[in-house]
């Protein structure tokens, strides 16, 4: 069985760190700390509880004001980075977990504290209730980081300010608005680095969501300016293209679809046992004497626990398809036992989505 990722957080782990915190702050008390860690409750804490309550301890174990305490997280930082540990290191996103904690107050302190933690461990839930209370100069601060000699200073000031970035708190006022963050998105569209230019798309598809408009106006602005910023449009319209945004799609070149023709719809496993997989297949016919650019997707309605259905789209293809041409597909949808969805037993649907225009939809049934 997979170990739990939850348990990134060990003795072992405690046990490597600490010796460098008592080289910064001689009279840490090692014992006291990995007692507080391990108490009754941390078998039961998920791993989200579990570095909260890193920060909590951390916070009891060191002396001083919270300048002092940034001062130790930074020296410390400094020693693990000399030891070849970068910002790769997941674990250690307590650092920046302390200054939202304990920094909200301290804005000038926190701020510099997070750039600097950033390039060592991912910053981008710590800065939110910053941006929550002081939007306007924390988007500022923002804006300058992303002319940041570092990537990952650059990479936060994009990715912390997604308006529905999972696992952390929305930031409601740039939901409704993004207008103050589009300078930051646009300064950083050609960036040098592939994981900063990941997270612009990811920030527009985020932004799509509730103001598509202004996503499709930067599209079709951007669009063709080089590879990589087409990739970035590609990849920030992909929910857009999934909901079959008609003004999307032809962005992209996926027209209409009167020639296109599905036959031998046929699902080879109508009963379908948890753990299992539906397997499905069908013929794309393509009756126009040129070839036609289409987006092949399908359409999984789940059940729910209310008896209702709830769809999900999943991409099978996109690329043109010959005149006169005869394609087969099949595919198969997993409904392994995984910890993102819980799967209930019931009649389901699929439905074949062509250009974003769906088909009709067919019924399996879903069995313990």
């Amino acid at each position: 069985m997979a170990e739990l990722f939850k348990n990134i957080y060990n003795l072992s782990f405690f046990n490597k760190i600490i010796p460098y915190v008592k080289k910064v702050v001689p009279y840490f008390e090692a014992e006291e700390f990995i007692r507080k860690i391990v108490d009754k409750d941390w078998e039961k804490k998920e791993l989200k509880q579990r570095m909260r309550h890193i920060t909590e301890v951390l916070h009891s174990c060191l002396k001083g004001t919270f300048s002092d305490q940034v001062a130790v997280i930074t020296d410390v930082i400094d020693m693990l980075e000399k030891e070849g540990i970068r910002e790769e290191s997941i674990e250690f996103m307590f650092f920046p977990d302390f200054i939202e904690m304990y920094g909200i107050s301290q804005y000038e302190i926190s701020i510099k504290a997070i750039e600097r933690i950033t390039q060592f461990t991912s910053c981008e839930f710590a800065i939110r209730p910053f941006i929550i209370k002081y939007p306007e100069k924390t988007i500022s601060q923002m804006l300058l980081w992303s002319t940041h000699t570092h990537p990952m200073v650059r990479r936060l000031a994009t990715e912390g300010c997604r308006p529905r970035l999972p696992w952390a708190m929305a930031l409601p006022e740039l939901k409704k608005n993004p207008a103050p963050i589009l300078a930051i998105l646009e300064q950083l569209k050609t960036d040098e680095s592939a994981s900063v230019r990941r997270s612009v798309a990811n920030n527009l598809n985020d932004i799509s969501k509730d103001n598509p408009e202004i996503v499709i106006d930067l599209v079709q602005k951007w669009k063709g300016i080089s590879k990589e910023v087409d990739w970035v449009v590609k990849h920030a319209s992909r929910t857009l293209l999934k909901a079959g945004n008609t003004k999307v799609l032809q962005l992209f070149g996926f027209g209409a679809v009167d020639m296109i023709t599905i036959s031998d719809f046929t699902i080879h496993t109508p009963t379908v046992i948890i753990g299992d997989a539906l397997r499905f297949s069908f013929l794309v016919k393509n009756t126009s004497s040129h070839a036609i650019k289409i987006r092949v997707e399908y359409g999984l309605y789940y059940m729910k626990a209310n008896g209702q259905l709830a769809k999900k789209v999943f991409k099978i293809s996109e690329k043109s398809y010959a005149g006169n041409s005869v394609t087969p597909i099949s595919r198969k949808q997993s409904f392994k036992i995984i910890t993102t969805r819980k799967f209930y037993v019931g009649k389901h649907k699929i439905s074949l989505i062509l250009n974003g225009k769906e088909q009709e939809a067919h019924e399996f049934l879903l069995v313990k």
